[in-house]
């Protein structure tokens, strides 16, 4: 019986995927769970196992190719199996998609599955231009209405769907001032420039971040801390751990801190959903990773239960495969608290962008040498500034600031961290 090898959605937020590679090639036997092709999702590499056995009888979308969710990349049969019908209509769909868009009456909702496009791999985004002609924008229905009710001419906005097709985020991304408007040369002037198309991450850091920092309203607090105790305690205890041989580094005892701070404000580890506040019953903190080509949060689970040695062993492991693009969406999703450390490069200070769902993220600069006043007299100090981000419908100054009032506490006594 014919199996076909869909682009399934990976994640609640990915639209398309790109196809990385096909480890079986045309005409290769497959066996039930054998993966078949790596797909690039939003945040990650995935391997994509065949629930059928058989030939692999044809390769529909190339190496390389970006395509929306829904789509058949593959199919799989007995080599004697008639399997006509499926490229015919698997084809059908690729041309529905590809066509210019016919206005048609207000969709209530955008289509849980994405039309499939054509095997060929996907245009590149162009820069918008008016239809000359006579000829129609390409752009699906639930665009055009969107583009409708906020005053957006199409032709002002980049298509990034299959064949430059505008689609529903592109507009969302317009009207946010973020993706999809071009930004134009000055008159006379063309700087030489290399064109960098957007990785599935980068796009979805883009339209993530598009619906974070114009609809939520975010309020920022910043305080400093006497790191001293804390990088004494971390010395302590990797002289201790020398002879296993793993250490315990500052994201750990920012995380436990955390955790612990979050234990005692509950009010805090919230999310804010309409019409309700959501009041986490577990912790669960992201750390933002940096990659090469955009920025993965890496998700420790339930910390509030776990101890410096177990958070550094999880965390380490996390960090590594988020930066191979190994992570399952689920080890990169559902924060209830981010934290964003930039102190490794030297960064002083800086506010970050709260993370949806989750109602705040701690912005963390560089610990540095200070001259301070210690009970009447100057001392050099070991100090760094941190910065709430709050989602202000969530959380209010007084709580943020209580928060950030025990987070303090607790590195300037960290033996509370290991009671």
């Amino acid at each position: 019986m014919a199996t076909r090898i869909v682009m399934s959605k990976l994640s609640p937020t990915m639209e398309e995927g790109r196809v990385l590679q096909w480890v079986k090639k045309e005409g290769d036997p497959v066996e039930s769970g054998d993966v078949v092709v790596e797909v690039e999702t939003d945040k990650a590499n995935m391997e994509v196992e065949a629930v059928g056995s058989g030939i692999l009888r044809k390769v529909r979308v190339p190496e390389n190719a970006t395509v929306p969710t829904g789509t058949i990349l593959g199919v799989i049969a007995p080599e004697d199996e008639d399997i006509s019908e499926i490229l015919a209509d698997a084809a059908a769909g690729a041309a529905a998609a590809a066509a210019p868009a016919l206005e048609q009456p207000a969709a209530p909702a955008e289509p849980a599955h994405p039309e499939i496009v054509s095997p060929a791999p996907a245009e590149p985004a162009s820069a918008p231009t008016p239809p000359q002609d006579g000829g129609t924008i390409k752009a699906s229905p639930l665009a055009r209405r969107i583009a409708s009710d906020r005053g957006i001419a199409l032709h002002q906005i980049r298509g990034t769907g299959p064949g430059g097709r505008i689609v529903k985020r592109d507009v969302e991304a317009a009207a946010a001032g973020v993706l999809g408007t071009p930004v134009p040369p000055e008159p006379g002037i063309e700087v030489p420039h290399e064109r960098v198309e957007l990785s599935q991450i980068r796009k979805a850091i883009a339209r993530n971040l598009a619906h974070s920092l114009g609809p939520i309203p975010h309020f920022y607090l910043t305080t400093e801390i006497d790191m001293g105790r804390a990088l004494e305690l971390r010395a302590e205890l990797n002289l201790s751990l020398a002879e296993r041989g793993t250490k315990i580094g500052v994201n750990e005892i920012l995380v436990k801190a955390a955790a612990q701070t979050l234990l005692e404000h509950p009010e805090v580890n919230v999310s804010f959903a309409g019409d309700h506040i959501r009041r986490f019953a577990r912790i669960d903190v992201g750390l933002a990773v940096a990659i090469p080509d955009g920025l993965i949060t890496p998700v420790l689970r339930d910390v509030g239960a776990k101890g410096l040695m177990q958070i550094s062993e999880e965390m380490s492991d996390l960090i590594a495969r988020g930066r191979e693009k190994k992570l399952a969406p689920e080890e990169y999703q559902g924060a209830t608290f981010t934290i964003s450390n930039l102190g490794m490069y030297g960064i002083d200070e800086f506010t970050a962008v709260i993370n949806p769902p989750a109602a705040t993220i701690l912005a963390v600069g560089a610990t540095q040498e200070k001259p301070v006043v210690v009970d009447g007299s100057i001392e050099v100090r070991s100090r760094m500034r941190v910065t709430l981000s709050c989602d202000h419908r969530a959380v209010d100054g007084a709580m943020g600031a209580a928060f950030l009032a025990t987070f303090r506490s607790m590195l300037e006594n960290p033996l509370r961290l290991v009671l």
